[in-house]
């Protein structure tokens, strides 16, 4: 395997603090040529919003450059619906604030007003929202436009995005494989340039898989931070809507819209902070993507960070809790629709909501008190560090139809493989940022960033840093890969 090693770039991103690490021969490493690759010229939240506040775009016209964009890459099959003719007319009329006339998208199991919340499922197919969600009027109120509905694991209860009744998003830098999940067509639209910001919803990793797959910026924020109103329910102990877009600086943003109690902490940089860096997860990833997750904390420490090894308590358990806690929530949450609709969930989802069901009814308050413990015994590791890091995702996304990968020469489920790089943090509640941090094959390679309940600034502060050093949240993958010849393949 190819791996492309860490840019550094002079520049400072706005609202990020830290040298450049070109002082650094640390950070330094090739860049990857252009042909047919990744491209530099992405469009970030911050950047469109500042244009169109100095005159150089109206919102209409940004909103209509979405538009096409998304015309132009509907075999990634991001979308489930598209609100063309309402958003142009709302760009019209977008009232000022810090994201006016900035094209969004929501993932389908977050409610916008007039549109079907199908949650990618046949069950829901056709059910009208009466309302926003809390978090689409938040974003309204800032001025953002809403431009459709994403595709998503079907109740955004799996790991894939490969819904049996709205057909698999496809991950825009190798459309053969999987964007990640459940949110990604979030993750697969900001990728491809299409629009530059979603939301996204993360019970058990679903903003941060698509977020590493696909190349982007993703923030699981704190649990409770945002509220879950006019939201699809996955575990009511788990779940949250956090952002994706191009950089950490744009999740912020839209983190400030989502989250009135949330407060950036801009230009902070990375000097002094506590790194702790989780040596098992390191271990388990493969060794291509667990050095481009080396070199990133490597870039860390050159920005001032003080870095040092730990072990996170519990980890082997942890999964085994959050499932403990998740799948009775879930089945209750189906209860109704499980009675009277069973056949018509898919394959995958069937099989774990009644899994959900034949559990003990011990299990859940057992998985709630051991949850208890495992925070117990987290907290002397925050004491000790403000954000660990660990490699994004062990594996490269694998192809469409397969739910097995190969991890350290060994076949597991895909999902197995994955719940130790997410399940302690949904366990806690922590805040978790996923950023772009180098490639492998030619496909994008994540590290997360995980701070303590309510730090979620600080973990933007940290991602931010790194971002203002390297430039791997820029790369965008060529359109030539989901063009028409590409797809029929």
């Amino acid at each position: 395997m190819r791996a492309a090693g860490c840019v550094a770039r002079r520049r400072r991103s706005r609202g990020c603090a830290g040298l450049s690490s070109d002082d650094s021969p640390r950070a330094r490493g090739p860049r990857p040529s252009a042909g047919g690759r990744a491209r530099a010229d992405a469009v970030t939240v911050a950047g469109l919003a500042e244009r169109i506040r100095l005159g150089e775009l109206s919102p209409r016209e940004a909103v209509q450059s979405a538009l096409v964009a998304i015309e132009s890459a509907s075999g990634l099959n991001a979308f489930i619906s598209l609100r063309g003719e309402e958003a142009l007319a709302e760009a019209e009329h977008a009232p000022e604030g810090p994201l006016r006339g900035v094209p969004v998208a929501i993932k389908d199991v977050i409610d916008v007003a007039g549109v079907p919340t199908t949650a990618a499922s046949e069950i829901l197919r056709g059910k009208v929202a009466a309302r926003d969600a809390e978090v689409v009027a938040r974003l309204r109120e800032a001025g953002a436009v809403v431009v459709g509905k994403l595709n998503t694991h079907e109740f955004a209860y799996g790991a894939l995005t490969t819904s049996p009744h709205f057909g698999p998003a496809r991950n825009p830098w190798a459309v053969e494989r999987v964007c990640g999940g459940s949110s990604g067509g979030s993750g697969a639209a900001v990728a491809a340039g299409l629009v530059p910001a979603t939301l996204g919803t993360d019970t058990a990793g679903s903003v941060r898989i698509p977020a590493c797959f696909c190349g982007v910026t993703g923030l699981r924020p704190s649990i409770g931070l945002v509220s879950n109103d006019g939201v699809v329910p996955v575990s009511w102990t788990f779940d949250t809507v956090g952002p994706l877009a191009r950089t950490a600086e744009d999740c912020s943003l839209l983190l400030e819209a989502l989250a009135p109690t949330y407060r950036a902490e801009p230009g902070g940089g990375v000097a002094g902070i506590r790194v702790g860096v989780v040596e098992e997860l390191f271990d388990r990833a493969e060794p291509e993507i667990a050095a481009r997750a080396r070199d990133a904390v490597r870039v860390l420490e050159t920005l001032g960070a003080h870095v040092e090894p730990l072990a996170v308590p519990l980890l082997q358990e942890s999964g085994t809790i959050v499932q403990a806690i998740m799948l009775p929530e879930a089945a209750q949450a189906h209860l109704g629709w499980l009675r009277t609709r069973l056949s018509d969930y898919g394959p995958d989802v069937r099989a774990r909501l009644l899994a959900g069901l034949l559990l003990p009814s011990t299990a859940h308050v057992t998985g709630l008190r051991a949850r208890q413990l495992f925070l117990r015994e987290l907290q002397p590791v925050f004491d000790r560090h403000d954000v660990l890091v660990h490699p994004g995702m062990p594996v490269l996304p694998p192809p469409i139809g397969e739910e097995t990968v190969v991890l350290h020469g060994e076949t597991l489920p895909y999902r197995l493989a994955l719940i130790p790089f997410n399940s302690q943090w949904t366990l806690a509640g922590s805040p978790v940022a996923s950023i772009p941090c180098g490639l492998v094959d030619d496909l994008p390679v994540g590290l997360a960033i995980a701070g303590r309940a309510g730090a979620d600034a600080t973990v933007l502060r940290a991602a931010a840093a790194f971002q203002g050093a390297t430039d791997w949240h820029e790369r965008k993958p060529d359109p030539a890969r989901w063009s028409a010849s590409a797809l029929a393949r």
